[in-house]
């Protein structure tokens, strides 16, 4: 498992890149049969996505990814992300039950903290 740089030590994002590995790992176990640890390929994915979760422009108000109006990975590494989620996303409840749960209040919370930043930019705008 990779660690979070000392600027991003927040438990949001601790908690979002658990959930990515964990997804990542249910299905790299079902396609590339790697047990305990992911392949390399899934080990590169997580990599990347780690650093694109660690640098994200919103900083303690990041929205869920889904939700973001700014996408920072690649749209091959976006898709490779939401082929690991379709796969992985239906089995989490039974195997990560408290982690999906977390992650379903992050999402829906996520909007409005949104909302706020854009109102913000808009307030500096204006001030200009």
């Amino acid at each position: 498992m990779t660690v979070l740089s000392m600027d991003r030590e927040c438990k949001r994002f601790k908690r979002e890149f658990a959930t990515l590995e964990a997804m990542t790992r249910v299905y790299c176990r079902a396609f590339h049969t790697s047990r305990p640890h992911p392949c390399a390929a899934c080990e590169e994915f997580l990599d990347y996505a780690h650093a694109r979760i660690d640098r994200c422009v919103f900083g303690e108000d990041k929205p869920a990814c889904a939700d973001c109006p700014v996408h920072c990975y690649k749209p091959e590494r976006r898709e490779h992300a939401r082929t690991i989620m379709r796969y992985a996303g239906p089995k989490m409840p039974m195997r990560h039950p408290l982690m999906t749960v977390l992650h379903f209040w992050d999402k829906y919370r996520s909007p409005a903290r949104v909302a706020r930043w854009r109102q913000a930019r808009e307030a500096r705008r204006a001030r200009e």
